[in-house]
């Protein structure tokens, strides 16, 4: 299928889970990322949640990130350029949702991306290759582009992979994790 296509039919997926199932799974998603190899680092993005598009409730991420003393980064998003601002999310970090449902940071400690080790990547649907699809705007390939080759990208999902995603474009970001409820699929050489 085609990114389209792909955005049509998860959307779809995620219209038809419930409060209660959107929690469960995102509970489970963040116990599976217990397991990964990655808590020796120190400064992690996380995504905060738009509601109204049932994306995965990353609350528990960040509970499982404040509880081992990371610095957790989220960004500000700059709807002309499409492009992110990361801020460091701190005890006096005030949340303001955006237009577009994004909660996000009024302002803060800003923080480059090549400080940033370890990202967890929104994302509608991703294929077996490590290839994710995301709304179309392309803010988190610009911002995986800048960051560190080593910086892990892991995309966050309730559904299992595609086979493949038709007509991907050099300037997609590959992830190098992808996790979901009941596995962790490894992208990474």
């Amino acid at each position: 299928m085609n990114k389209q296509e792909l955005r049509t039919k998860y959307k779809a997926l995620r219209s038809e889970l419930t409060e209660d199932e959107i929690e469960n799974l995102s509970m489970e998603v963040a116990n599976q990322l217990l397991k990964l190899p990655i808590w020796e680092k120190s400064y992690y993005h996380i995504f905060l949640p738009i509601l109204k598009q049932k994306e995965i409730n990353t609350e528990y991420i960040l509970h499982i990130l404040q509880g081992k003393d990371k610095n957790v980064i989220v960004s500000k998003s700059n709807f002309d350029a499409h492009t992110l601002e990361h801020f460091l999310l701190t005890d006096t970090t005030v949340l303001q949702v955006n237009s577009w449902g994004i909660p996000e940071p009024e302002d803060g400690i800003p923080i480059p991306e090549n400080k940033i080790e370890v990202v967890f990547v929104p994302l509608l649907a991703f294929d077996k290759m490590g290839n994710r699809v995301g709304y179309g705007k392309g803010f988190y390939d610009k911002f995986l582009a800048k960051c560190n080759p080593e910086t892990i990208k892991i995309g966050l999902s309730f559904f299992d992979a595609e086979n493949s995603i038709d007509r991907t474009i050099p300037s997609d970001m590959r992830i190098d994790y992808c996790v979901t409820p009941k596995n962790t699929y490894i992208f990474k050489n």
